[in-house]
């Protein structure tokens, strides 16, 4: 699946080009970020191969790839919180993909309930919640 984009291997070209070339590491994937469009607030990480991120790119909605469950998924098909995406870019070197976009359903992003997936702080050596 990794056709759909090219290979570089001119730096020059995949630093300051204007071709998308995602660098996937040898499982095939690629480490993506999405943050909250209008706060800015971290929502997730997750991986995307080839295909989550060319329809990512071509549906405005985000996929993902599901290590645990080896399949590609659309964020909010069960629950609802379709992310929007509003903007995505490509770290400096390409192997890296940060996503902006609108949570939708109840305006979260994480499977356990909470808005963002990094709600616990660690304190004291312990993790404590932190749901704000």
């Amino acid at each position: 699946m990794t056709e759909r984009f090219p290979i570089l291997t001119d730096t020059h070209a995949l630093e300051r080009g204007d071709q998308i070339a995602p660098r996937f590491d040898d499982n095939g994937l690629i480490a993506a970020v999405a943050t909250h469009a209008d706060t800015g607030e971290v929502l997730m990480f997750a991986w995307m191969n080839a295909e989550a991120l060319h329809l990512t790119l071509t549906t405005g909605q985000a996929h993902y790839w599901s290590r645990s469950r080896g399949e590609l998924w659309l964020k909010g098909a069960t629950s609802g919180q379709i992310q929007q995406v509003v903007e995505t870019r490509i770290d400096c070197d390409q192997d890296c993909v940060w996503i902006k976009v609108r949570p939708q359903g109840d305006g979260g992003a994480c499977h356990v309930g909470f808005r963002s997936c990094f709600y616990r702080v660690v304190e004291n050596g312990r993790l404590v919640e932190h749901p704000d």
